[in-house]
């Protein structure tokens, strides 16, 4: 089958103008054609056109091989590679909205094909259509999009930076701790970290020019966090505590990053926090699950109650006064609570994991082995949804 060829010497990134991840998008596999056939089409005429089609593709003259392709999904409309080399074109001359729906034909023909999943995710994103540009660079994910690791690349920083536009910050922090990991220090990267860091619920477009140089520290003492490089990012947090005191979320995310070696620090600085920002839920969170992990119920169960107090909606909220309330041995409170978490957020493997311990202690064995098996289900997918369908291994989130 042929294969797509899009050359770019750098990538253009709709709505955001050109600019290089250090990646390029050099190939994507169009999807294998559909069983059924449109019966009635001029196969001479068609095969003309799909000739002159590919011609036109393959010499970069991306109008003519629109309009060329255009006439030959007319003529066949379930002419799945008409549509993805028609959208692909519309892509590569940045027209967002054309582009958008010929890959809205594409995944209406295969639903099963992630590259197109993720064209049409950042095709969306051009055109501002944001929450289902995240939806649709999700799924291109959890489908994988096969050997074009460049448009991978490139859908999940779009991705992560519709995370961090949706309040989504620790899912955007963990997405682009993945760059992180392939030695990627792109200044986008770093700064969409920052972005992150700093809890700001913006696109990196947004960003108010007064705030770059602050957002850029925050980026690079993640950026080393996320390369395990502890010493540099302490030493970059404390910098950035130091310059921006008095700025939301700093003490926090300096807090975050204390936790793994000096947790009472990190507590101190959730606290500091909380003086500036009296209420920040996720301040309060992180307090009750360090002293939760640290094992001590009755110390964990008071900020427990604090955080749902605060963020009522917040499944992590309650997961923590669940677990708080299981640890100091109100069963039935935990049950309930952890059921509350359930219905606000029903894929998150954590809380069905937690409600089986709970349901274990309370004798309920049957709905015990229920919760473990939704456990087990839901934990596969959101590891499939973070590094693609062949991911392995385990983690309760």
């Amino acid at each position: 089958m042929a294969r797509l060829i899009i050359r770019m010497m750098t990538v253009v990134v709709l709505g955001l103008g050109s600019w290089s991840l250090g990646v390029g998008v050099s190939s994507a596999q169009p999807p294998a054609k559909p069983a059924a056939k449109t019966a009635a089409a001029p196969s001479g005429d068609f095969d003309r056109l799909v000739k002159a089609a590919t011609e036109a593709r393959q010499a970069e003259r991306w109008e003519e091989a629109i309009a060329l392709y255009g006439k030959a999904v007319a003529l066949k409309p379930d002419y799945v590679e008409g549509h993805w080399y028609q959208g692909a074109a519309y892509y590569t001359i940045d027209n967002s909205a054309k582009c958008r729906d010929a890959f809205r034909r594409v995944v209406r023909l295969a639903p099963k094909n992630g590259a197109a999943y993720a064209f049409l995710g950042l095709c969306e994103f051009g055109v501002k259509e944001y929450d289902r540009a995240l939806q649709h660079l999700v799924q291109s994910r959890t489908l994988g999009v096969g050997d074009t690791a460049d448009l991978g690349s490139i859908a999940r920083y779009h991705a992560a930076l519709l995370m961090s536009r949706s309040a989504q910050y620790e899912q955007a922090l963990e997405t682009l701790g993945e760059f992180a990991a392939e030695g990627n220090d792109n200044p986008r990267i770093i700064e969409a970290m920052g972005i992150a860091t700093l809890r700001m619920p913006m696109l990196p477009i947004e960003l108010p020019p007064d705030r770059r140089e602050m957002v850029l520290m925050a980026g690079r003492a993640s950026y080393m966090m996320a390369t395990r490089n502890t010493a540099s990012a302490e030493t970059a947090f404390q910098a950035l505590v130091s310059r921006y005191p008095e700025t939301p979320n700093v003490h926090y995310a300096n807090g975050v990053f204390l936790l793994q070696e000096k947790p009472e620090k990190a507590i101190e600085e959730f606290k500091r926090e909380l003086e500036l920002q009296p209420g920040h839920p996720s301040s309060i969170t992180q307090i009750a699950y360090e002293y939760l992990k640290q094992g001590d119920g009755q110390a964990a169960l008071p900020w427990a109650r604090k955080a749902v107090e605060a963020a009522p909606k917040e499944f992590t909220a309650r997961k923590a006064l669940g677990q708080a309330l299981l640890e100091t041995g109100d069963v039935d409170a935990a049950i309930a609570e952890l059921q509350a978490g359930i219905a606000l957020a029903p894929t998150s493997p954590g809380l069905h994991f937690t409600l089986a311990r709970a349901l274990q202690r309370a004798g309920r064995l049957e709905d015990a082995e229920r919760a473990r098996a939704e456990f087990t289900r839901l934990d596969r997918l959101a590891r499939t949804q973070k590094t693609g369908a062949q991911s392995v291994g385990g983690s309760v989130k």
